[in-house]
């Protein structure tokens, strides 16, 4: 698998009262939530990248203030339609 590497200040962590790697986990979440909440990855390929399955990532992002199903009232109402 390839490896990102982002460099920040050594201060960072003290100053959220985090340890370098509740950090660095942290920095990770945030990163794949806002890929997914952008549409650019799926659920399934979010988890994959988190190491976690698609029900706890999708659980975890009520934390980012993130829905789970982001559909405009119109697909709702499609949905709806359809179901």
């Amino acid at each position: 698998m390839a490896q990102i590497t982002i460099e920040y200040p050594a201060t960072f962590p003290d100053a959220l009262n985090q340890t370098p790697q509740e950090f660095e986990q942290e920095a990770k979440w945030a990163m794949v939530v806002k890929l997914f909440e952008m549409k650019r990855i799926s659920s399934g390929m979010a988890g994959i990248l988190l190491g976690v399955d698609r029900v706890t990532f999708l659980l975890k992002l009520a934390d980012y203030g993130v829905p789970m199903i982001d559909l405009t009232s119109d697909e709702l109402l499609s949905d709806l339609a359809n179901a």
